[in-house]
């Protein structure tokens, strides 16, 4: 009897070797040229893809996410390595790539990026192999993965170009293009397919829907916070646009300097806020109020990802050695910061949870006589 080996144990085993390989890089002066350190990336990324491919064997996948997942699984680590580095926790992995792979990685930004990517994102790989695997729903972690990684790169790569390390730009960074297509198209593919949706019968659907947003004291509040986050959202884009109001002139002095850092990531992530985040934070109070939006229950949950990777490396490099203290958040105003930083991705976060556990409000409704249990596809 054959003892059956679960597909996401390997990926965890292979992604082990990621920092094995960096090691030899960066003792080996051959493969320290930024062509031979593409070239490299791209013969590993396909023997990983092989590799993925050979495990499989007979139960070959039908779709590409198995090897989105196994690909950027093994990049985690690799991005989890350089984050231990930069922080003095290791030594000798990431020496030769600081120098000829990407110069940037050495930013506060960057480091919390990989350590976001080496942490959640890596386990959120293992639990969509897994769920895969087990056919088992995987629809909103995907999604919050997908959005969670296209605010990563979405920033990461317009921020390096435009920034301070524009100028030491080489091939190897190119290859983070791969990673935002691939959020995008797992995206894309998670929003275009059939979605299950649990029955709830008519009277309840007609019930919840015909109550007003006064009556829907949760929906309330979270049309609040988003309104907030809406009004914080326009603001800090025109401080990073140099509105010459004095309250934008005071804001970024007086308590978000790190608005400025030329490194570019923090102006970058504040005009995506403006021009993507806007416009869905006011489509989700539209959806809040006009019932059967059945959009809303994959869109708050693409969302809540990319809120949270962004939040978390806005706010964790603001205040990271590696910043420049200039740059960091006053001590006297980091308490505001950080509270009016932590409410601004509270709202999409809880609009997430409330549209995953209570989604009748914006279901359609269903013929009477079905029982909850039931599945429809919508």
């Amino acid at each position: 009897m054959k003892m059956k080996i679960y597909q996401e144990i390997c990926v965890f085993f292979v992604s082990l070797s990621a920092p094995v390989l960096l090691y030899v890089m960066n003792n080996v002066p051959t493969f320290h040229e930024p062509f031979v350190i593409l070239g490299t990336g791209l013969v590993v990324s396909g023997a990983v893809s092989l590799l993925a491919f050979l495990s499989a064997q007979r139960k070959q996948p039908k779709d590409i996410l198995f090897y989105v997942c196994v690909q950027f699984a093994f990049t985690s680590v690799l991005k989890l390595t350089n984050a231990l580095e930069q922080d003095g926790f290791t030594s000798g992995f990431v020496g030769f790539y600081q120098r000829k792979g990407e110069p940037c990685m050495v930013t506060a930004y960057a480091i919390m990026m990989c350590y976001w990517d080496g942490v959640v994102h890596f386990l959120l790989y293992l639990l969509l192999l897994h769920h895969r695997a087990k056919a088992k729903l995987y629809r909103g972690m995907g999604l919050f993965w997908a959005g969670s990684s296209f605010a990563s790169m979405s920033v990461f790569i317009p921020g390096s170009v435009i920034g301070k390390y524009g100028s030491n730009i080489y091939p190897a960074f190119w290859l983070n293009v791969l990673l935002l297509l691939g959020s995008v198209w797992v995206a894309a593919s998670l929003l275009s397919s059939l979605r299950e949706l649990p029955v709830v019968p008519a009277d309840e659907v007609e019930s919840v829907q015909r109550k007003t947003l006064l009556t829907r004291p949760t929906d309330l509040l979270l049309m609040t916070f988003l309104l907030g986050a809406m009004v914080f959202t326009v603001f800090r884009g025109l401080v990073v646009l140099d509105c010459p109001l004095d309250s934008c002139f005071n804001y970024i002095y007086q308590y978000e300097p790190y608005l400025k850092d030329p490194v570019g990531y923090p102006r970058v992530m504040m005009l995506v806020y403006l021009f993507y985040g806007l416009p869905l934070m006011a489509a989700f109070v539209y959806g809040l109020v006009t019932p059967g939006c059945t959009w809303m229950l994959d869109w708050t949950v693409l969302f809540a990802g990319f809120m949270a990777q962004a939040q978390w490396c806005h706010i964790s490099a603001s205040l990271h050695p590696r910043t420049p203290y200039t740059y960091r958040i006053p001590e006297e105003k980091w308490q505001a910061v950080l509270l009016a930083n932590l409410g601004y991705v509270t709202a999409p976060l809880l609009l997430g949870l409330r549209c995953i556990w209570s989604p009748a409000f914006f279901m359609k409704t269903v013929p009477p006589g079905q029982v909850t249990k039931e599945k429809k596809s919508d």
